[in-house]
């Protein structure tokens, strides 16, 4: 098993279960284009992501860690008319790529709302609840975006967070990554709290091997 497999497997399953998307494929193109890492989740992931949020019955969504917005459009996609995102993108580029994704998508600036700068700056100006709750930023900061998020939850919030495996090294307590250090401090501040439900799947695919966590809020 490789992850040239895993990338053959990815691509047949969203030929077969995902119709043509030329908004999402624009997203991809124009984030390529602009020099954006590829690190944006699959159009599978995305899909999940989509019924997540809608199983969720979610009207507000947070996204921690925008991109070129590819994400973000799977998730708004989920919300009925009158809801409403916010999205968080470190890099005033990233943002400005994903601005144009999104308004061509049709999710204006009244339904997708992108904060720029550090999230652990312009997360404490939000104060409304959110109903869904995605967290792909960046991994150092995981248990300050979730403590966060409780923040701006409410019972029955649903908790997404992406990238929690790294290729198998989050058991390695030695790996003196921040990113691993960071998924594993998170793991254990959300054990350790009783505001959340959780669990954890591992996954492979054109995103290599990983994982996300999904978390209820009581």
């Amino acid at each position: 098993m490789n992850r040239e497999l895993w990338t053959a497997v990815d691509d047949y399953l969203g030929d077969a279960l995902l119709p043509a998307d030329p908004v999402l494929d624009a997203a991809l193109a124009d984030s390529a284009a602009a020099g954006l890492p590829p690190i944006a989740v699959s159009p599978t992931q995305g899909r999940l992501l989509n019924l997540l949020a809608r199983t969720a019955g979610a009207r507000s969504i947070l996204e921690l860690g925008t991109l070129a917005g590819y994400s973000t459009i799977w998730l708004a996609r989920a919300l009925p008319t009158g809801g409403r995102i916010v999205t968080c993108e470190y890099d005033p580029k990233h943002a400005a790529v994903a601005r144009k994704n999104l308004d061509r998508a049709g999710f204006g600036p009244d339904v997708a709302e992108i904060l720029v700068g550090a999230a652990l700056d312009t997360l404490p100006g939000l104060r409304d609840p959110f109903d869904f709750i995605f967290i792909d930023a960046d991994k150092a900061n995981l248990a300050a975006y979730v403590e966060h998020s409780l923040r701006l939850s409410h019972p029955g919030t649903t908790i997404v967070v992406d990238n929690v495996v790294r290729d198998g090294e989050v058991i390695n307590a030695d790996n003196s990554d921040p990113a691993v250090q960071g998924v594993r401090t998170m793991l254990t501040a959300i054990h350790t709290d009783a505001r959340l439900d959780a669990t954890a799947i591992q996954t492979v695919g054109d995103k290599g091997y990983d994982g996300f966590l999904l978390a209820r809020v009581h």
